[in-house]
């Protein structure tokens, strides 16, 4: 029904007389104007960098904010696209098997912590989480911290914390349907959001199916290529979150979701699902103490299917228990935070042997420090210990961050640690690689270990003199990392082992300095321009990955118009796109590409919208498709229908 809505819908005519009208002049003052300006950002909530709830002008540590207008302005398909739309220094690649990896600022996806309203995923391919969970349907905002994080979520925060937090609404209800097709692998996504308040309850319920074609790149007889074709298959993820307020001072929140994903090959199928629960609590002590407390269990499988009967050669399951405490007491100049966090980790995989199951327990506690001894200055001192009970191993890991407010600019520095403890495979993998060679695990690997400092400079305000009125952001950040004791493999042999091959090992460090720009100007009458360049340089022991390699530049940019004409019709205009560098490892199959992006969102009634964007519009195609080029074979189209029901209902002014 939805799709039959939207190819009727695709016919009617855009009133572009009215947009016609705005160019030359004739609005009205009763024209409103809608634009995102920057400065807007700064005081929204954000709290991810602290784990306590601060205006992000005001937070010490840099924090970036995807708010969901920029979300919905990107017409991102999911979070690789949204993400590569929105920083530089950040690529999605392929592995083995075609799974998804992850580079940003010179780490791997096993380095970086996603996070969903702050709880951990379980399961794990090719050291990447599966990103094909992270629906962004009901997405109220992404908020990113780049650099070591682990004094306040401990492993994994080597690189950087992504955490996708849940979008939360006070009307009496919204029911979003949405339809998207997309020429590239002829895919479709359908898409229902709705939510509920009455009296002290809300419900949250997000629900959205993907199909996707397999998309062939090369033709059979191209020998360079390491990838030939992407393959196809579907993808379902339903959500709910249901929230009870007991009282002014006591919320409870139940949460679950269920996800299904199946890739189709050539002569089989890979399955994967996931079953998640958890539920939450949050008690306000005092006027201003608060006690937050939650247990959540996620188990994530997958399998295999040749001729629809599961083989049973390539089963994995990883389940997860986390138990969370976290109590903050802000008085007038101070927050303090502390918490205390349980984990058993369970894994049971074909990669293990004998069919042997291993699980690991992860307890920690920390505490942060937040002093704020004048109006311009804000201090933040944090320290954590986790320790690990199958290994009898301890990570204990410190942040210290200062923001000076000297208006106009704000000055934020910080020095992190990070770590990431060896993984149940890592330790225990006994995996022969299709005949090629063994792969051993190691019980007696270290956790990895990263140093981050960071220094970052930002300027926000209005311009009236020499330009055009309108508003301004420019964001200037160093950072340094110095990994150690990285976690790879090295050739192996020994009297105690059939065959030889490669066994897991902790190498030396790598050292990566890179600098961040960001820079955003909005002009009152809607029209705006932004643009964000990375630079990275490695140096050190390097080991350059085929599935992930860093650029040493890279860029994106976006040049948007977006304005209320009519009371019923408004308009978005993006041109965008990105820009990457030849990696540093400088393959001969290695090159540097730029792809643009053109965006059209129509408002045409209210709660009606419809989107179209044509990806890749100079008609890009790499001349090998290898695991890190752009897997895509040229220009191609989308066009997407988004109607907010309750709109239809509500009765505006004119």
């Amino acid at each position: 029904m939805t799709r039959l809505i939207l190819l009727t819908i695709c016919i009617l005519q855009i009133p572009l007389a009215a947009l016609a009208d705005t160019v030359a002049g004739k609005g009205t003052a009763a024209d409103s104007v809608n634009y995102s300006s920057s400065n807007e950002a700064l005081n929204e909530v954000v709290v991810t960098a602290t784990r306590t709830p601060k205006i992000l002008k005001d937070v010490p540590i840099a924090t970036r904010l995807i708010s969901e207008k920029d979300i919905k302005k990107t017409d991102a398909t999911d979070i690789q696209d949204l993400l590569t739309q929105e920083l530089p220094g950040l690529e999605f690649g392929y592995a083995m098997s075609q799974e998804t990896s992850l580079n940003m600022n010179g780490f791997g996806g096993n380095a970086i912590l996603f996070l969903v309203d702050g709880e951990r995923l379980a399961g794990e391919t090719m050291d990447n989480v599966d990103y094909s969970r992270l629906n962004l349907g009901n997405v109220g905002r992404v908020e990113i911290v780049k650099g070591a994080a682990s004094s306040v979520y401990g492993a994994n925060a080597v690189g950087g914390v992504i955490n996708l937090i849940t979008k939360d609404t006070t009307a009496p209800w919204n029911l979003n349907l949405s339809s998207r097709f997309n020429s590239s692998g002829k895919g479709w996504r359908d898409g229902i959001n709705m939510n509920f308040n009455r009296s002290k309850w809300n419900s949250n319920t997000s629900i959205q199916y993907s199909t996707s074609e397999t998309i062939k790149l090369t033709d059979d007889f191209d020998t360079e290529s390491t990838i030939h074709e992407i393959f196809g298959g579907r993808v379902l993820n339903i959500k709910e979150r249901l929230t009870f307020r007991a009282t002014d001072k006591l919320r409870l929140t139940a949460s679950g979701a269920y996800f299904d994903r199946t890739s189709k090959r050539v002569n089989y199928e890979d399955r994967y699902n996931d079953y998640n629960g958890g539920l939450r609590g949050t008690r306000q002590l005092a006027n201003t103490q608060n006690l937050e407390f939650s247990y959540g269990y996620d188990q994530y499988d997958k399998s295999r299917f040749i001729s629809g009967k599961r083989t049973h050669d390539h089963d994995y399951s990883n389940r997860q228990h986390i138990v969370h405490a976290l109590y903050s007491n802000t008085g007038e100049m101070t927050t303090i935070t502390a918490g205390a966090d349980y984990m058993h980790d369970y894994l049971a995989t074909y990669q293990f042997a004998d069919d042997k199951t291993h699980s690991q327990t992860n307890i920690d506690a920390f505490i942060q420090f937040e002093w704020e001894p004048l109006s311009w200055l804000d201090v933040v001192l944090g320290v954590r210990d986790d320790f690990f009970l199958a290994s009898d191993m301890n990570a204990l890991t410190t942040r210290f961050a200062a923001l000076l407010k000297l208006k106009p600019m704000s000055i934020r520095a910080s020095y992190a640690g990070g770590f990431r403890a060896p993984t149940l495979k890592e330790m225990y993998m006994c995996f022969d690689m299709a005949g090629i060679q063994m792969i051993y695990g190691n019980p007696d690997l270290k956790p990895e270990r990263s140093h981050n400092l960071n220094i970052a400079f930002e300027r926000n305000g209005q311009i009236r003199r020499f330009l055009p009125a309108g508003s301004y952001s420019i964001n200037l950040a160093g950072f340094y990392n110095y990994y150690d004791s990285r976690i790879t493999t090295t050739d192996y042999t020994s009297e105690t082992t059939e065959y030889p091959g490669a066994i897991y090992t902790n190498e030396r460090g790598v050292r990566v300095f890179g600098i961040d720009i960001n820079a955003r100007y909005t002009l009152c009458c809607g029209l705006g321009a932004s643009i964000s360049y990375n630079y990275l340089h490695r140096s050190g022991n390097i080991i350059d990955s085929q599935f992930s390699q860093s650029r040493p530049h890279s860029a994106t940019w976006r040049i948007d118009y977006d304005r209320q004409i009519k009371h019923n019709y408004g308009i978005y205009a993006a041109l965008s796109g990105r820009y990457m560098s030849r990696p540093d490892s400088k393959h001969d199959t290695d090159n540097a590409y730029s792809i643009w992006k053109l965006t059209i969102q129509n408002r045409i009634w209210q709660g009606v919208n419809i989107n179209l964007a044509i990806d890749n519009i100079l008609n890009y195609r790499p001349d090998v498709y290898y695991w890190n080029s752009a897997h895509t074979t040229g220009r191609n189209w989308s066009i997407g229908l988004s109607i907010d029901v309750e709109e239809l209902f509500t009765k505006h002014g004119t």
